[in-house]
């Protein structure tokens, strides 16, 4: 994907699973495009999670709510359901499929990489990544196994020697910090519960659609 493009999608990318929800999963990522978001990914992983038939029939139930706003659909790490349901590509993490290995499993779909290390962002790069996931930024307790807080410093490193491969950063990012992280050389912000545990996932929305809008680079 033209990385211009890429980098307006990843304005303000939303990531949910059904267990990260109070509500109804298809409700709160209606609400959360009316708000604004750019791009979504179904990420159905950990306690309370969905399996099989189940996890299937909820991604196919938010793909077409995504598919009817125009909203790219990204999976999670879960190779096999994105090319059952023809997502519109997929992250993986350092643990996850050898990045060469899904940019030949899915063709020229957009394909997002969590880099935590200059080695790791340029091994990723060379493979075939669209876009980097940097964090986590700020402390998070959706993702159990997370790496170590870093901060801003290795999107403001990427930048400064520069990187112009498009920058997402995720991790305890909200309404009162996204900014930072657009200052410091990011092209979007992902989050999680910001948007899906807010009493209103439209007004979480569109604050940190705002304050997105607000740093174009």
């Amino acid at each position: 994907m033209n990385p211009n493009k890429l980098k307006e999608l990843l304005k303000l990318y939303f990531i949910m699973g059904s267990n990260n929800c109070f509500e109804n999963p298809a409700h709160v990522l209606t609400e959360a495009i009316r708000g604004g978001i750019s791009l979504f990914q179904f990420r159905e992983k950990g306690e309370g999670c969905l399996l099989d038939g189940n996890k299937y029939a909820l991604a196919k139930e938010l793909q077409r709510i995504c598919r009817e706003h125009d909203i790219p659909f990204i999976v999670n790490d879960d190779i096999d359901l994105a090319l059952a349901i023809d997502a519109d590509g997929v992250h993986i993490g350092q643990e996850d499929e050898h990045v060469l290995s899904v940019r030949k499993r899915i063709g020229d779909k957009i394909l997002g990489v969590s880099v935590h290390t200059w080695a790791e962002a340029m091994a990723a790069k060379a493979a075939g990544a669209d876009y980097f996931g940097l964090g986590p930024i700020f402390p998070t307790s959706t993702k159990k196994d997370a790496k170590p807080v870093q901060g801003l410093s290795f999107i403001r490193e990427l930048r400064n020697k520069g990187i112009q491969t498009p920058i997402v950063g995720i991790g305890g990012i909200n309404q009162e910090n996204a900014s930072m992280v657009m200052e410091a050389g990011a092209d979007g912000v992902s989050v999680i519960t910001a948007i899906s545990h807010a009493e209103s996932a439209f007004k979480a929305a569109a604050e940190l659609s705002k304050q997105t809008q607000d740093h174009d680079r």
